[in-house]
């Protein structure tokens, strides 16, 4: 397939098509393959996952705060450009999210969304003023208990009327989210906002709760810069806002959630914890398989990034792999050893070293062909 029909087919990242069902096997070879099967899971339409649970709630809580104001979709194609994902919210073209190491490329224009945003600019060119999107997003990432190259978005966009105060769309927006935060976390929640920075809003704000004793972040958002309005072909005198938050972020901590592997478990016990539909749902641990753990040495030959090694072990050992972490590095005349440790557990069974020891020899024998290392 040339560049033309792949662009084609990111035309598609405002429709409801299945990226798997749309990709010729010939392209998705770029891709993991079990990245492409997640692309058809979406766990955040399913029911009673709390994926889908917290989903429908903050949906909820907007359609009541603002009735029939906003447009909901939750089918896109997850099959965008990288002018959408990445030039048209004006990402630095030197900024590491577009490596390859970070983020999984179809084609050299052609990516996996990296964040639902990159939706926002292309509904706003069809004369859309207010969305509210939720959808899977991609991003090559470690490997350890609350990542995972898959995980969901919800991304809104509001736009105001021509001239409204950019001081009071700023209110707005920070109104709508303490009282968001309030909605999931109780009235008496602790709340603070921070500065941040995201390339297509300025200002920018992240808003944090105080949870057992820390603080976290619930979320980033800011007024939209205005290169990205031009872009979206938006009238000088209008303005808005915009903001995104990770659901999986959120549902570890209001269901206590341990490990971002859970969400895609298929075992009953997970499932029948979250039967009620509500987020007054917990989870309870149901078991606790031992580790199997296992050491990679090598000598690094030329440009090598962790998240190439982590992207092995995960295409490998699948959901198994539980954590990959540097465990030692030295330097000897000029050339540097690393030493990785893979911690290997089944969520729903005690593994054996037979098969550990396959997958294991499997990921050295990858990681010897198609890294730049030398192994030990």
């Amino acid at each position: 397939m040339r560049l033309a029909g792949l662009r084609h087919l990111a035309t598609l990242a405002n429709s409801s098509v299945p990226a798997a069902e749309v990709m010729p096997a010939r392209i998705r070879g770029r891709v993991p393959e079990a990245i492409w099967r997640r692309t058809s899971a979406r766990l955040h339409k399913k029911p009673l996952h709390p994926l889908c649970t917290l989903r429908t709630e903050i949906a909820s809580y907007f359609e009541n705060r603002h009735p029939g104001v906003f447009n909901m979709h939750s089918d896109l194609s997850p099959i965008v450009t990288t002018k959408q994902c990445f030039d048209d919210l004006l990402v630095p073209v030197d900024h590491p999210s577009r490596a390859p190491t970070d983020t999984y490329y179809v084609d050299d224009d052609v990516v996996l969304r990296t964040h639902m945003t990159a939706h926002d600019v292309a509904f706003m060119q069809q004369g859309k003023t207010a969305l509210l999107l939720c959808g899977d997003v991609y991003r090559r990432d470690t490997v350890d208990r609350t990542h995972y190259p898959v995980f969901h978005q919800v991304d809104s966009m509001r736009l105001y009327p021509p001239a409204t105060e950019r001081a009071l769309i700023q209110r707005d927006l920070q109104a709508d989210l303490t009282g968001l935060a309030y909605h999931l976390f109780g009235s008496d929640a602790k709340l603070r906002w921070v500065d941040g920075y995201f390339p297509f809003t300025s200002p920018s704000f992240e808003l944090e709760v105080f949870w057992e004793g820390e603080w976290l972040e619930l979320l980033g958002c800011g007024l939209l810069h205005r290169e990205v309005l031009f872009k979206a072909n938006v009238a000088s005198d209008v303005n808005g806002w915009a903001f995104g938050l990770g659901l999986e972020r959120l549902a570890m901590v209001l269901f206590q959630i341990p490990d971002i592997r859970l969400f895609w478990s298929e075992d009953e016990r997970f499932a029948s914890q979250f039967s009620s539909g509500t987020l007054s749902d917990r989870f309870k641990p149901f078991s606790s398989f031992p580790s199997v753990e296992k050491d990679i040495s090598f000598w690094v030959n030329g440009n090598f990034h962790e998240n190439d090694l982590c992207e092995i072990a995960r295409s490998l050992g699948g959901d198994l792999v539980e954590n990959v972490s540097l465990l030692d590095r030295f330097q000897r005349d000029g050339n540097i050893s690393l030493c990785y440790r893979m911690v290997f557990r089944s969520m729903e069974r005690s593994l054996t070293h037979d098969e550990i020891n396959n997958i294991y020899y499997d990921i050295r024998e990858s990681v010897a062909t198609s890294l730049p290392v030398t192994l030990r």
